[in-house]
């Protein structure tokens, strides 16, 4: 069992055929966030949606959690749903940070590797302002957290009110003392190489008005051969915001390093 986790994580199964594909969610959502993922790419994938500890319905984390930890138990999760398997790892911001943690557990069981919501922050000066912001305000600060994830046009929308209803509704499940040991892992440095070592295919995916859009292109300089692609107008969660492009650059993706079970027909109507 993974270290300083109290249990295994809870996850979501949609797709009975195909390769698999892991998706990873970011703080202060859950493994709802991918909804638009699952729904379209379970047509071709076997699809697995993880709530990290102290997320959705996952156990809580202890002191002393690190980033390996997380990526352990991600992988156990994928294991106990799907034995043996080689992954396709998605990742959106918290989860786009345990990626590369579980490609380094198993590089061999790793496919390759799509970011979102992510950039390269050597000070990492977010995590201690998350922590200040959880202490300060408790669990209740999720559902205005949610609106941070997006852009400011999408903040607007019933739909941005419907997600942060959607994750906030589930607090009572959900454990403060375990989110800011998620944020404690966060903030500890990297292992040398830790994105230089990255060898299976790898893309970001970036929202123009993510606050992280800039740190998104050092990153991908960080990581060898890896792609970039931008999604205009969208915010941290792009995948919410604008999954018909998301998806879209997905598939292109996976076609394109040959892990897209057949080749992809152009959807009718889309630019």
């Amino acid at each position: 069992m993974a270290q300083h986790v109290e249990g295994p994580l809870y996850y979501e199964r949609m797709g009975r055929t195909g390769p698999v594909i892991a998706f990873i969610h970011p703080n202060p959502m859950d493994q709802s966030c991918w909804i638009f993922q699952m729904a379209h790419l379970s047509t071709w994938y076997r699809c697995i949606a993880i709530d990290i500890p102290g997320y959705g319905r996952s156990p809580k984390a202890d002191p002393g959690l690190t980033m390996e930890d997380l990526a352990d138990a991600c992988w156990e999760a994928i294991d106990d749903a799907l034995p043996g398997e080689t992954a396709v790892l998605v990742g959106c911001s918290t989860g786009s940070a345990i990626s590369p943690f579980m490609y380094h557990r198993r590089p061999d069981k790793t496919a390759a590797m799509i970011l979102c919501g992510t950039g390269y922050t050597p000070g990492k000066e977010f995590a201690k302002r998350r922590i200040a912001a959880y202490t300060a305000n408790g669990i209740d600060y999720r559902w205005a957290y949610t609106f941070e994830d997006l852009s400011p046009a999408f903040r607007a929308t019933p739909l941005a009110h419907y997600f942060a209803n959607l994750f906030s509704e589930r607090n009572e499940l959900a454990d403060l003392d375990s989110i800011l040991h998620q944020f404690r892992a966060l903030q500890m440095p990297e292992p040398e190489g830790h994105h230089e070592r990255i060898a299976c295919p790898t893309i970001i995916l970036t929202g123009s008005e993510d606050g992280t859009h800039q740190n998104a292109f050092a990153l991908q300089e960080r990581i060898p051969n890896c792609q970039l692609k931008v999604l205009p107008g969208a915010g941290h969660a792009c995948q919410i915001e604008q999954p018909w492009l998301f998806n879209r650059l997905m598939i292109e993706f996976l076609a394109k390093h040959n892990l897209f079970p057949r080749r992809p027909k152009p959807a009718v109507g889309m630019v």
